[in-house]
């Protein structure tokens, strides 16, 4: 049901109002924010014309979803691999020519172990699938967030892959008493375990999207969020685009240790001290 303008008039009134009061409280309680990216000395352009010559692979877990479709525009965007897979249940279709020559396997992930070849001869893995329980259920987001996520870092280790990009979720920690975050944090730690020369774990807030479908309350979360970080920087929210972004830089720098921790803060930050 459309509401009239003036009660969307004053519903946003109210949720400005709301909003900067917010805002002002939180600011005070907000993680402070990591500077260590945006001091970042490299020239992106530079690391991207080094890394091209390697002539490294990735594939994508989960690029039918937001996340997933912006960071391989990103990707696409700055060539830096030679090869790009996607790995997914269904074939997607790309009207655009710059998606031409991207590489596609279909498996089902029920049985993934039948499907050991589609994770063999990738140098990096992005892995940003995932779902809700309100739309799989609790067993259906416990098999496809940590059953699924699992094998598929287990195959693409044995497959040779080095480096793994886990999109993960602001306040995961497998000791949690929130099945979200609990499953979140195990599977972190579980991947941690298969032992990636490079592993970055990437925990954002609430995503920031505009889907064409969507549902009243997710509007209005969407809203706040967006208009909340127009206000102060915050760590509870960022831009899909920024996440994508910050995954794709990041695979370019050399972290000081094996498995880093990127919160939403850093997520932010990187994205701006990588600016292209």
């Amino acid at each position: 049901m459309k509401l009239p303008d003036t009660a969307v008039g004053k519903a946003t009134g109210l949720l400005t109002a709301v909003i900067i009061v917010f805002a002002a409280v939180l600011h005070y309680f907000d993680d402070a924010a990591s500077v260590k990216y945006l001091s970042m000395a490299e020239d992106m352009k530079t690391l991207e014309g080094n890394f091209r010559e390697h002539n490294k692979s990735c594939f994508i877990l989960g690029a039918s979803g937001e996340t997933g479709r912006a960071l391989l525009r990103d990707l696409l965007g700055r060539n830096i691999f030679s090869k790009i897979t996607l790995i997914g249940r269904r074939q997607l279709t790309f009207e655009d020519k710059a998606y031409e020559n991207l590489l596609q396997e279909v498996v089902d992930f029920e049985k993934l172990e039948d499907y050991a070849a589609a994770f063999q001869g990738h140098d990096v893995g992005y892995c940003c699938l995932g779902t809700t329980k309100a739309k799989a259920g609790t067993e259906g987001f416990i098999r496809v967030d940590h059953d699924y996520v699992l094998k598929s870092a287990e195959l693409a280790k044995t497959g040779g892959c080095t480096q793994f990009h886990l999109e993960s979720s602001r306040g995961a920690d497998k000791n949690s008493n929130f099945l979200y975050l609990k499953v979140k944090g195990q599977v972190e730690a579980e991947i941690e375990a298969l032992g990636f020369d490079r592993y970055a774990i990437y925990r954002p807030g609430v995503l920031l999207v505009d889907r064409q479908e969507s549902r009243p309350a997710e509007w209005m979360i969407r809203k706040f969020f967006g208009a909340f970080s127009a206000v102060c920087s915050t760590s509870m929210s960022i831009p899909i685009q920024a996440v994508a972004k910050a995954m794709a830089s990041n695979t370019l720098l050399q972290p000081e240790q094996k498995t880093e921790i990127l919160e939403n803060a850093d997520i932010t930050n990187l994205g701006k001290g990588a600016g292209k």
